[in-house]
């Protein structure tokens, strides 16, 4: 780069001047030089946000894959252990029932518990559960709606041979409420969403 500047009297920063003149020459090589490390920086500049912003994607992915795998192992743990009843021990299935539910659902739970206890010790009911799947139907404000199904064998004083049957539940779990679980129902709900 070099610059000339040749004599004469000028009027002031704005005026006219007169006879000054100022040359400005950058080589080929200066321009072909700057142009590449500004495109250096643009590409770089280009390449981290792309970077970031993808990391960030993948970061809130892994966030949500895990909620949703701990609101399906909540969901599905809780699923079996209603589905096991022993009616000769018919107290221990009321305190798996309310085990991990908000002290809204505990009410309903305990009183429909009461409820099939009349019906069911009679009938020396015995059932056995174990998991089959659960899968997350939707997610809002960190409220999962889970899918369970589990397989059931059950045995009474009127059955000679044991029943196979699949228990289907729609269980609502509440992460803001430390996960728990706010709301069970039985298939109609898991279906009502097909």
């Amino acid at each position: 780069m070099s610059s000339a500047r040749t004599g004469g009297k000028s009027d002031g920063a704005f005026g006219k001047s007169k006879g000054l003149t100022v040359r400005l020459s950058i080589s080929l090589r200066g321009l072909v030089t700057g142009c590449v490390i500004a495109a250096f920086i643009a590409g770089f500049g280009t390449v981290s946000w792309l970077y970031f912003g993808a990391r960030h994607e993948l970061s809130e992915a892994e966030h949500r894959s895990r909620d949703y795998a701990r609101a399906e192992e909540i969901g599905l743990d809780y699923a079996v252990d209603a589905a096991q009843v022993d009616a000769s021990d018919f107290g221990a299935w009321k305190a798996r029932l309310v085990k991990g539910v908000t002290p809204e659902l505990t009410e309903k739970l305990t009183k429909a518990a009461d409820e099939m206890e009349q019906i069911l010790v009679p009938l020396v009911w015995k059932s056995t559960a174990a998991p089959l799947v659960a899968k997350v139907r939707s997610e809002n404000d960190g409220v999962y709606v889970v899918d369970c199904f589990v397989g059931v064998l059950t045995q009474t004083a009127q059955s000679k041979e044991p029943v196979r049957s699949t228990a289907t539940y729609g269980i609502t779990i509440d992460s803001n409420r430390d996960w728990e679980i706010s709301d069970v129902g039985g298939i109609g709900g898991v279906l009502e969403g097909k």
